[in-house]
């Protein structure tokens, strides 16, 4: 199992620390650097910067938004970014939310795995820089009636293939994933129930496109603290998971809060949500159950964290990237490395 680093979004008050941290998690080995977007930051600038200032870690965008960008703009950046950085992009895609694609981009939220696979098929067909055109319900390329062309892409990636990623949350999303990408981007993953509320469903999606998972890279982010206060550790992540379960998305179309739901959270995702939605963000993050966190996390000491990367290398997780917790730049590089450690006690490094 391989580690890599997710530096979430940039602009949050620590982005020369999310600098430093790259670094170092290109000096200890650390496989891939993920970076965000959402309606602040753009991914491939921040990825472009870190690519110029480190050696060998892969740089990768978890995720750039569907709704932003228009497939054939997709495949331009991925090919330019894979060129500067002499190979090391990968091109992570998902469709955001609701709230976000017709609240920011004035995208309607529609069909998301209709457009996800129309998107899929434009980039893959435009990265083979062959003369661009497509039929879809979405896309149509060229205009028809028009002054339009196929036009081929000019820029020579490093690679002929570029590693296609999806964040994938529901059964369905994570079906067609599995059929049509490299790998699954996934978010408050249990050990305990990855095989029910994603693997299986990857699966079935590799064997529908006549597939295995071997080679497929099962990719989730797991927060990580390190320290013997195991509930005091917990306690930090409760605004994030109560932000997702409660906050992200709507009342009627949360991804996460059903996703809490399925792990068995039916009666505490529906509080957290009710209370984080009326205002109330303190409540929700009380009412956030410690086990929810201890079992989306990565707490405690280093051998406690081993344990739980050794449950995460047993349900078929092949790159686990890791969001390092800390309020100082010295704690998140002490977690990096305690990451390392881990992965080496695992027996998995």
């Amino acid at each position: 199992m391989r580690l890599g680093i997710n530096l979430g979004y940039w602009g949050a008050g620590m982005d020369g620390d999310n600098l430093a941290v790259a670094q170092e998690a290109d000096r200890l080995g650390y496989d891939v650097c993920w970076a965000a977007e959402a309606y602040g930051s753009d991914a491939p600038t921040v990825l472009a910067w870190v690519a110029a200032q480190t050696e060998s870690i892969d740089v990768g965008s978890a995720i750039l938004q569907i709704p932003a960008r228009q497939p054939a703009m997709a495949a331009m950046t991925a090919a330019t970014l894979d060129s500067l950085s002499g190979g090391r992009f990968r091109l992570g895609l998902g469709v955001s939310g609701p709230q976000v694609s017709e609240g920011w981009y004035g995208v309607r939220f529609d069909k998301p795995l209709a457009r996800t696979r129309e998107y899929v098929e434009i980039v893959r067909r435009a990265m083979t820089r062959e003369r661009l055109s497509y039929e879809g319900e979405h896309w149509t390329l060229p205009l028809p009636d028009g002054p339009g062309k196929p036009l081929k892409l000019t820029v020579h990636p490093q690679r002929e293939h570029i590693p296609l990623y999806i964040a994938a949350i529901g059964p369905k999303n994570l079906e067609q994933t599995g059929e049509i990408a490299d790998g699954a981007l996934l978010i408050f993953p249990s050990a305990e129930h990855l095989e029910e509320t994603a693997v299986r469903h990857l699966r079935a999606g590799r064997e529908k496109a006549g597939k295995t998972m071997e080679g497929f890279d099962v990719c989730p982010t797991v927060p990580l603290a390190v320290g013997d206060d195991v509930h005091g550790l917990a306690d930090m992540f409760r605004p994030y998971t109560a932000l997702y379960v409660g906050g992200m998305g709507s009342a009627k179309q949360n991804f996460y809060n059903r996703l809490a739901q399925r792990m068995g959270y039916e009666k505490e995702a529906a509080e957290i949500q009710e209370k984080y939605l009326s205002g109330d963000k303190s409540g929700a993050a009380a009412a956030v159950p410690h086990r929810l966190i201890d079992q989306t996390t990565l707490l405690g000491p280093v051998e406690r964290i081993a344990e739980g990367m050794r449950a995460y290398a047993e349900v078929g997780v092949t790159t686990l990237t890791l969001a390092p917790a800390g309020f100082t730049l010295d704690e998140r590089i002490a977690a990096l490395r305690a990451g390392t450690e881990a992965l080496e006690r695992a027996g998995l490094a």
